[in-house]
């Protein structure tokens, strides 16, 4: 057969497939609620109750006057348009597909994939009927925003919102699973928020990061943004005028800058502001039709530090690019995150963003069915609208839930993964560190001196996992121990490096397992929970497992303060100036969404490029498909490696974590406490760095100048 021969009939395949997608969006839609709507039979709305709301912490109701100003309540499509809806986002992203980044408008979305027309009456009926203001509906068709008061909430939903007392925090959450009509269960998925736990910004600042490394490793190397140029390779784009010119990069947040001239100050100090076009721009984002529902949330006290470091990280990776701080005002009925991201995907074209950076998370089994549900809704339309998003896969190592309680010493809660990263629509990114001081080859990476914009590293530097805990391995051997397990292992020590590593931290992975359904034990992936199954892209790479659920992280950056005496900068005026001992996901992730704006750039992507992930396992594909091309891109290879590698192996280290004996997922043969393990009865870390695929660095780290190259293999 004749290559034209070929080509034609995949394209005639790929526009049956396509067409029939769309004929099946094009029919009347099925109506799923065909029983009158009777008070009196009701269906609970499982799995959105938070662990912490138990008699132990119960301090009483809230007042039924209380106001409740914005609730979002979550609706769900016909199984047939759902399926339909997600062949068209995987045509939108095959370059054989007629429909190939022909990107939707959200009016589409509703139009074409939005439940059937007397449903959503009967739904907003229902909820004005119950006492509630109807606000709007997004465009997409999926989610109404509504107010009401605490007893309004109560007499519709059946249940009550409480005040908790939690470690000595005041909280407030739903008691119980809500219930509604059984005639409006195959509508509705529930609401998306009813309590005020605040979500969790995936950085961590040590005040004493100098005294530490110095004392302990002898080496205090922190990245500015010319390291990070010189480590990834960017300075071949930015050479080339690739810069993220024309780009809109939204970080989503909830707190304002405490100064918005803390952007300018870190552009001045680290060589950035001859970039002219860069610009920052702080916006509380409105929806396109309806009522106010974004409101100023002023400036918080920790989530300020998240708002500099994002906008100031995504502006070293594209400097040219617009960045714009998103941020909206988090109440008990309203996740100010959610609210963001839906009204960037409500802005015209001309004003949308093309990528969203979220470095927040919170783990699946502590969010819950609806919110979790919440997230994969606003990304699966950001995506069909050509958005990319990009979300910090945890700072917690293989134990997200863990991450919920401060300076946690050691997990009780077993293996999970962060709520926000874990569903098909985002890339999640992963944190490794330097593996310089482990190999003691410092002298090989780093000058001894800055220079005058604060660089002094010399090339690609080997990577590891990042893992501030004694379960690391590789921190058990640098310390002189033979385990991290055990009575005499290093996470039972009482030296002084020992207890500085006796903390839940590191770059978060491993398998979605919680995104849906009810635990059965407090914060435990158990009862009835259950994972986003596989996405369609994510195959054909050495090392990813068949467990037919969605695994992360995607790709990894460096992200480590610690242990190995590396960390960020970060510039904020009110905290002394330009700083380091700085860590996280929360820098790789807005890192991230900058070399997807030189992609944009590049490709001339005015409305994005979608769902990176896409391209990223197409090109690993290839990359890691061959057993030499692997050794060649091996990180562990440091200033060697192949000059052609578009991504480096991560294949040594772990982001094991100890635990605390008897809980969920740990090996602890003697002493207080173990470590995870995908066995109890011998040591099996979760999760190990491998060749190819892992869930300690995903893809593993990138060549920032090949990948920005060689996009145009992914594209016709």
């Amino acid at each position: 057969m004749g290559i034209f021969v070929r080509v034609w009939l995949c394209t005639v395949v790929s526009l049956i497939l396509v067409l029939a997608g769309r004929a099946d969006a094009a029919e009347p839609v099925r109506s799923l609620i065909t029983n009158r709507i009777d008070e009196s039979a009701l269906v609970t709305l499982e799995g959105n109750t938070r662990p912490e709301a138990i008699p132990a912490n119960d301090r009483g109701a809230v007042a039924d006057t209380m106001p409740l100003d914005h609730m979002m309540l979550l609706l769900k499509r016909p199984a047939e348009r759902e399926a339909a809806f997600e062949r068209l986002i995987d045509a939108l992203h095959d370059p054989a597909s007629p429909h190939y980044h022909h990107w939707l408008e959200p009016v589409q979305v509703g139009r074409d994939y939005g439940l059937a027309a007397s449903d959503m009456a009967k739904i907003r009926s229902w909820l004005a009927g119950r006492g509630f203001r109807v606000n709007f509906t997004y465009s997409n068709g999926l989610i109404i925003d509504f107010s009401g008061t605490a007893g309004q909430f109560r007499t519709a939903f059946h249940t009550e919102l409480h005040r908790l007392d939690v470690n000595g925090t005041p909280r407030m959450a739903n008691i119980t699973d809500p219930h509604i009509p059984a005639a409006l269960g195959a509508a509705i998925v529930g609401i998306v928020k009813m309590n005020d736990f605040p979500p969790r910004a995936e950085h961590e600042f040590v005040p004493d990061f100098e005294h530490h490394c110095s004392n302990n490793y002898g080496i205090c190397d922190a990245v500015a943004p010319p390291d990070l140029a010189t480590i990834y390779n960017f300075t071949p784009q930015f050479e080339a005028g690739i810069t993220g010119k024309g780009q809109r990069i939204a970080v989503v947040n909830i707190s304002n800058m405490a100064n918005l001239s803390d952007w300018t100050l870190f552009r001045k100090t680290y060589g950035l502001s001859s970039y002219t076009e860069g610009s920052l721009n702080e916006i509380h984002p409105q929806p396109r039709t309806g009522t106010t529902n974004c409101g100023n949330p002023g400036i918080d006290s920790d989530a300020k530090h998240e708002a500099a470091l994002d906008t100031e990280w995504s502006s070293a990776a594209a400097p040219n690019a617009h960045i714009i701080l998103a941020t909206c005002k988090s109440t008990p009925g309203q996740s100010g995150l959610v609210t963001a991201i839906l009204n960037l995907t409500e802005e015209p074209a001309a004003t949308r963003p093309q990528i969203i950076s979220l470095s927040y998370g919170q783990c699946e089994a502590f969010g819950g069915t609806a919110y979790n549900a919440s997230y994969e809704s606003a990304y699966q339309t950001a995506v069909a609208l050509g958005i990319s998003v990009f979300v910090s896969g945890g700072d917690a190592l293989s134990a997200d839930c863990d991450r919920a309680e401060p300076a946690e010493t050691a997990a009780k809660y077993g293996v999970g993964v962060n709520g926000f990263a874990s569903t098909p629509y985002n890339v999640a990114v992963g944190g490794t560190d330097f593996g310089d001081t482990y190999h003691e080859t410092v002298g090989e990476y780093w000058r001894p001196t800055n220079s005058p914009i604060f660089g002094s590293a010399k090339s690609y530097i080997p990577e590891i996992p990042w893992n501030q805990s004694c379960a690391s391995r590789l921190a058990v051997y640098f310390n002189n121990f033979k385990t991290s397990y055990g009575a005499r292992g290093l996470c039972n020590s009482t030296t002084s490096e020992a207890t500085y590593l006796q903390r839940v931290l590191g770059g978060g992975g491993g398998a979605s397992a919680c995104a849906s359904g009810s635990t059965a034990s407090f914060g435990v992936v158990s009862g009835t929970c259950a994972g986003y199954p596989t996405p369609s892209w994510q195959k054909n790479v050495p090392g990813l497992p068949d467990n037919g659920v969605r695994n992360l992280p995607d790709v990894s950056l460096f992200s480590a303060g610690g242990p190995w005496g590396h960390s960020y900068v970060v510039c904020e005026a009110d905290s002394g100036g330009c700083t380091y001992g700085f860590s996280g996901t929360s820098f790789a992730t807005p890192i991230m969404a900058g070399v997807q704006a030189l992609v944009n750039q590049q490709m001339n992507a005015t409305h994005g490029e979608g769902n990176p992930n896409v391209a990223y396992y197409q090109l690993a594909a290839a990359e890691y498909g061959s057993a030499t091309r692997r050794a060649m891109c091996n990180s562990t290879n440091g200033n060697t490696i192949a000059k052609t590698c578009i991504f480096h192996d991560v294949t040594e280290g772990d982001i094991d974590t100890p635990c605390v004996k008897g809980s969920p997922d740990c090996f602890a043969p003697s002493g207080a406490d173990g470590v995870l393990s995908t066995s109890k009865t011998s040591y099996k870390p979760a999760f190990p760095a491998t060749p190819g695929w892992d869930s300690a660095t995903g893809l593993g780290s990138v060549n920032v100048s090949n990948l920005v190259t060689a996009w145009h293999l992914v594209e016709p």
